[in-house]
């Protein structure tokens, strides 16, 4: 498994942006696909978006489409969430994740190394 810590969660106001970053470490970062899912209080931990091995392959969940942008860099093991236009209901905690396959998935099921969360609150 690879160790994961994300970074760059914060207390914004609604429509500000914020760049999370997770970095890898333990495994070879390439041969995962990267995930970031995100829990709000009392809720299921949600999909949010993935990239492949190589970088790339991106996927959204449709209540971030045009709005998150995950990217990744293998140099410095690290993947990146960046978030625009937030809204309220973007507050959570989110979590990156690692998955020992090329594309990953929207499910967590598929994923077997996870981060400790960061968290992001959206203030109107």
């Amino acid at each position: 498994q690879v160790q994961l810590v994300e970074s760059g969660g914060g207390l914004v106001q609604a429509g500000d942006s914020l760049r999370l970053s997770c970095a890898a470490s333990g495994r070879t970062f390439s041969n995962y696909a990267m995930g970031w899912f995100r829990q709000a209080p009392g809720k299921e931990r949600e999909f949010v978006a993935r990239i492949s091995r190589s970088g790339g392959s991106t996927v959204y969940a449709d209540s971030v489409k045009g709005r998150f942008t995950i990217s990744r860099d293998n140099a410095k093991n690290t993947v990146y969430l960046q978030m625009n236009s937030l809204k309220l209901g973007d507050t959570a905690v989110y979590y990156c994740a690692a998955s020992p396959t090329v594309y990953g998935t929207n499910s967590v099921q598929a994923y077997n190394s996870w981060g400790q969360g960061t968290q992001v609150t959206v203030s109107s």
